[in-house]
């Protein structure tokens, strides 16, 4: 385990330090601006319990004849419907590489015209679901519970209780999955796979952003301040070791040159996944890690094939 270890900053440098653990440690919520109404699409505003008894809220997207289902989550910031980016405060997060919209509303289209129901929810503290843990966000570590309730919800509610089940984890929802797999597997008995972009290391995520800025050597300055904030260290919240606990056939994709994580966390995730039937693709010609958010609905095939081999 990395201890934490004080390295001196001005006073200057400290404070932009805090801002970084606080932008991590205390998400600011982004507005629903799409629904799936704008899509064409019927749907249902549904909520249900987080583990822990968070409320959770949620659209269910139903698609007439299918006895299947999509549960769908997010990453950090975002929410069900993604992040308006292309509007302060949220164009600030994922910095200029990153200022433009990721709207996921078109990804539960494609997953609907495929022959798929879809429940895309809100995780705790962000979008319209509520708050918990003092509004703090963990890497996905509390967030776990989240995706726990989701399945719950799926397994337990009328309409959808007999749905074969598949996961399409994003990020954040992916580590917090992850996490879930690792401390409740038998929740994930009889899902049939799981399509993840992007989960990421969050120390791997600060290295990068304060390489970017030349703060490298003060990794243990922010370390410190978002303990302060949420108590986990950084490589507390870190998927790369839990991904020994996935059992299920799993995708990952990531934008191979994302300025904000390195290829290296991604292939550990990968190569710890102890199941052949996995598969992890490379999106390239990009820096943004914004595209790989809408890499699904752009290029859908390979992703669509994943849950029609393991979902009929």
């Amino acid at each position: 385990m990395t201890h934490v270890v004080e390295t001196p900053a001005s006073d200057e440098t400290r404070k932009i330090l805090k801002g970084i653990a606080a932008q991590i440690g205390y998400p600011i919520r982004a507005p629903l601006l799409k629904s799936p109404e704008d899509y064409g699409l019927k749907y249902d505003r549904v909520s249900f319990p987080s583990l822990d008894g968070v409320p959770l809220e949620a659209w269910f997207i139903p698609c007439e004849g299918s006895d299947k289902l999509v549960i769908a989550n997010h990453p950090l910031w975002f929410n069900r419907y993604g992040l308006p980016a292309h509007l302060e405060p949220w164009k600030s997060i994922g910095g200029p590489l990153n200022a433009f919209e990721v709207n996921y509303v078109p990804d539960y289209k494609i997953l609907h015209d495929e022959g798929y129901n879809v429940l895309a929810y809100d995780m705790r503290n962000l979008g319209q679901s509520g708050s918990a843990n003092g509004g703090i966000s963990s890497g996905g570590r509390l967030e776990a519970r989240d995706v726990l309730g989701s399945i719950q919800y799926a397994r337990t509610n009328p309409k959808v209780k007999e749905m074969t089940i598949g996961l399409f984890s994003r990020c954040q929802g992916c580590n917090a999955t992850i996490y879930a797999m690792a401390e409740s597997p038998d929740a994930f008995e009889g899902i049939r796979c799981m399509v993840a972009p992007q989960p990421l290391s969050v120390r791997v995520a600060i290295e990068q952003l304060l390489a970017a800025m030349g703060l490298d050597e003060h990794i243990g300055i922010v370390e410190q301040e978002l303990m302060a904030i949420n108590s986990f260290r950084l490589d507390e919240m870190s998927p790369v070791p839990f991904a020994e606990h996935v059992r299920i056939p799993t995708l990952l994709y990531q934008v191979k040159d994302d300025a904000l994580t390195r290829p290296d966390d991604i292939q550990a995730m990968f190569d710890n996944i102890p199941i052949p039937e996995k598969e992890l693709i490379w999106i390239e010609g990009t820096s943004s890690r914004w595209d790989g958010y809408l890499y699904f609905q752009r290029k859908p095939e390979r992703m669509i094939a994943w849950f029609n081999q393991y979902m009929h």
